[in-house]
């Protein structure tokens, strides 16, 4: 796969590009969002870019899915009290740009107002 088909998470993950790392196992990375939405925002992001999207990951391999989860759990419980907001996006109208499965985790007040 060329640089121009790997995802930015991949590169990320191989240290060609610079991002904040706030927790790494062997199968997980994550981040801070670039351009964060919430006062806590993070992505949290599976190591293999076998998964475009979440449906994918959850037919493919729950219990990646089950560990991004639990990692999840452990940024909010360490970064905001154990809140969290868990979101992934699914395709272009839905807000989805980069096409590696990833969640973000977001806590505290979002925008203007709260999502129920």
């Amino acid at each position: 796969m060329s640089d121009t088909e790997r995802s930015i998470f991949s590169r990320i993950i191989a240290r060609e590009i610079p991002a904040t790392i706030v927790a790494e196992t062997d199968t997980l990375i994550a981040i801070e969002d670039i351009a964060p939405q919430a006062p806590v925002h993070l992505l949290v992001v599976p190591k293999t870019e076998s998964y475009r999207n979440v449906a994918e990951l959850a037919a493919g391999d729950p219990g990646l899915m089950a560990e991004m989860v639990a990692l999840a759990q452990q940024l909010a419980d360490e970064r905001a009290g154990g809140e969290f907001r868990l979101v992934f996006n699914t395709g272009p109208s839905a807000g989805q740009t980069v096409f590696h499965v990833h969640a973000h985790v977001l806590a505290g007040t979002l925008g203007e107002g709260t999502l129920a």
